[in-house]
């Protein structure tokens, strides 16, 4: 039985075959998107202050971003998709 609070990831940047449908790019762009994020910081805390920690890590962060661009779906919608809540 699954609680309202077991969160389940079901959209992973480690399935290859779910970034073509929700980015609209190949795995090898994505993979070069993910570097390219990753060159920038994008493990960084925005503010650079210590806080909580990412739920996601950096892939499946870019995924999530790409996925709300590309499909128009709501975080309430999306959070879900990828095992995170809304906020």
């Amino acid at each position: 039985m699954i609680t309202e609070d077991a969160w389940v990831q079901v959209i992973t940047a480690a399935r290859p075959e779910w970034i073509f449908p929700f980015t609209g790019l190949q795995p090898t762009q994505f993979r070069k998107l993910v570097r390219l994020v990753a060159e920038r910081g994008g493990d960084a805390i925005a503010d650079g202050r210590p806080g909580r920690q990412w739920a996601l890590d950096l892939p499946d962060r870019v995924l999530l971003v790409a996925a709300y661009w590309r499909t128009n779906l709501t975080m309430r919608q999306i959070g879900p998709l990828f095992g995170v809540s809304h906020s």
